[in-house]
């Protein structure tokens, strides 16, 4: 599988299905559906196509002979498979039919990254037990603050279309908004414990290898304010009850800080900077 063609194949397996849930789900406004369940099983097994080759891929530019490639292309690639599999999974347990078509475009442009962005050289101190958990559990965290942005803004869209106008299919069979915005919290506060152990395991990691405590650098300080954000919006919540427009805004605000704390970072180091 070397070369660029099987990340094209990739991308365009997700564009297609993108699509066609799209037509299929969002573009009809009438709440009947000639169509047995056996083929929303059939639908939903249809992602596992392109998710299981996106994963294929990932893993032969990940993990190479001299070490453990993660540039930019493939975090972010790595970020949203897991986004598309988290999705896929949940599909077993909630009925969010045609959500895939949201993830999907973003899935079908992060499979091509590893290509444009390839990674110069392994990512050193890999062999550290402490490392290699902080990276898994900062990718997962990566991967549920996304879906909780894009749940997010399906609420909010959501609330808007039910005050004015004929809702497309797959909301009208949409879970109740007090349903879904308890399955927001609940992907949120998962998100946010992973986010801890990720700084939590980054100080472990910077002692084990340095002997001393983390850096004050551009990522830790937005890691450290993003967790800051959560952890208000978990706790105004709890306390306040904060729901509906205030819960998106902070949302937003806590995911937009994260990816400048990792993504941001590297960004500039390796595509500015020219620096792994």
């Amino acid at each position: 599988m070397s070369g660029i063609l099987p990340y094209i194949i990739n991308a365009l397996l997700y564009a297609a299905l993108a699509g066609y849930f799209w037509r299929r789900h969002w573009t009809r406004t009438d709440g009947n559906s000639a169509t047995p369940a056996s083929f929303n099983t059939l639908e939903h097994f249809m992602v596992a196509v392109p998710l299981a080759l996106h994963a294929a891929l990932l893993s032969q530019s990940v993990f190479g002979d001299d070490g453990l490639h993660l540039g930019i292309g493939n975090a972010l690639s790595a970020i949203l498979l897991l986004s598309v599999m988290i999705y896929w999974l949940g599909n077993f347990f909630y009925k969010l039919e045609g959500l895939q078509s949201l993830v999907m475009p973003l899935a079908a442009l992060a499979c091509l990254l590893p290509v444009v962005f390839p990674p110069s050289a392994p990512l050193p101190n890999t062999a550290f037990a402490a490392f290699r958990f902080h990276l898994l559990i900062a990718i997962l965290a990566y991967s549920l603050f996304t879906i909780a942005s894009l749940h997010v803004l399906l609420m909010a869209l959501l609330e808007r279309q039910l005050h004015g106008g004929t809702l497309p299919m797959v909301l009208q069979k949409m879970p109740p908004l007090l349903t879904l915005e308890a399955l927001l919290f609940r992907i949120i506060w998962t998100g946010f414990v992973l986010l801890t152990l990720t700084l939590v395991s980054g100080v472990v990691f910077s002692e084990e290898l340095f002997g001393r405590a983390a850096k004050f650098n551009h990522k830790n300080v937005f890691g450290v304010l993003s967790w800051l954000i959560f952890a208000a919006l978990l706790g105004g919540r709890h306390i306040y009850g904060w729901r509906g427009r205030v819960a998106v805004r902070w949302t937003l605000a806590g995911f937009l800080t994260l990816v400048l704390a990792y993504i941001g970072s590297k960004f500039v180091l390796e595509i500015i900077l020219g620096r792994t």
